[in-house]
């Protein structure tokens, strides 16, 4: 009997630590929302898309370039969560190409990839500035526009899902993890960015200087180089990184080096 008790009260307290902890995580999102970082306000259909001038204009800057931009998305759930897209020029090319998931081109089924040169590779999304979280230059562009088309058209979901994925996060995420030219670590908001295919728990980490493991990106853990430590929990991530000291905090990213990290 006295055991019994023992493990039932030893249950009810790791479920106690639980409530505490993910209410915690969840105190960043709610954060993020009083203070206007995010909005519960606007309208999808006159939401700006403007060029926000951080990629170089291919009409001045010959060389190859591959870059890599999150977001907060449209709405409350960019109190959660970033989108992230790639754009690619090739060296003298007259424009870029962009490379991304969009959730509604999967409304009829399909995975909802986007491949497109007709927007602006640096252009907002629905009126939110995007952030630089990956550059590449000359040799190494070059290396990862050689692979990029092939590795975008093997990506295998055919379904979307915002939370936990796969998604637009999911995406990025697994086209660093197959071009490591790219030396890409993403961003703690980006939900789904841990979602890895059902059966398979381990993987290398987008920026391949370590490894996460997850359960179909609701739990998991993250250990690497440039990703540092990260736990996911529900798909809120919390961690701290190391090598560019930060705090990683869910809804809100790094404290201190920006909002998106």
């Amino acid at each position: 009997m006295n055991k019994a008790r023992t493990i039932g009260s030893g249950s009810i307290r790791a479920l106690g630590w639980f409530v505490i902890v993910f209410a915690l995580m969840l105190s960043g999102p709610l954060l993020t929302l009083a203070f206007g970082s995010a909005s519960m306000h606007g309208d999808w259909r006159t939401a700006t898309h403007r060029p926000t001038g951080l990629a170089p204009d291919p009409r001045t800057y010959p060389d190859a370039v591959v870059q890599v931009y999150a977001s907060r998305t449209f709405g409350w759930r960019g109190a959660f969560a970033v989108h992230t897209w790639i754009a690619a020029k090739p060296a003298h090319a007259d424009r870029y190409t962009r490379y991304e998931v969009i959730g509604w081109h999967a409304r009829g089924g399909g995975s909802g990839l986007a491949i497109s040169d007709d927007e602006a590779p640096d252009a907002e999304w629905y009126g939110r500035a995007p952030r630089l979280i990956g550059d590449a230059r000359g040799a190494s562009a070059e290396a990862a526009i050689a692979k990029l088309a092939k590795v975008a058209a093997d990506y295998r979901y055919t379904t979307y899902r915002a939370w936990p994925g796969p998604n637009s996060n999911t995406f990025i995420a697994y086209i660093g993890r197959a071009i490591p030219e790219l030396h890409l670590a993403m961003p703690a908001l980006a939900i789904g960015k841990d979602y890895l295919p059902i059966g398979q728990w381990v993987s290398p980490t987008p920026s391949g200087t370590g490894y996460q493991l997850s359960v179909g990106g609701v739990v998991g853990v993250t250990a690497a180089r440039d990703e540092g430590l990260e736990l996911n929990l529900f798909g809120l991530v919390a961690g701290i990184d190391f090598r560019h000291p930060a705090l990683k905090l869910p809804g809100i990213g790094r404290i201190p080096g920006g909002a998106l990290g």
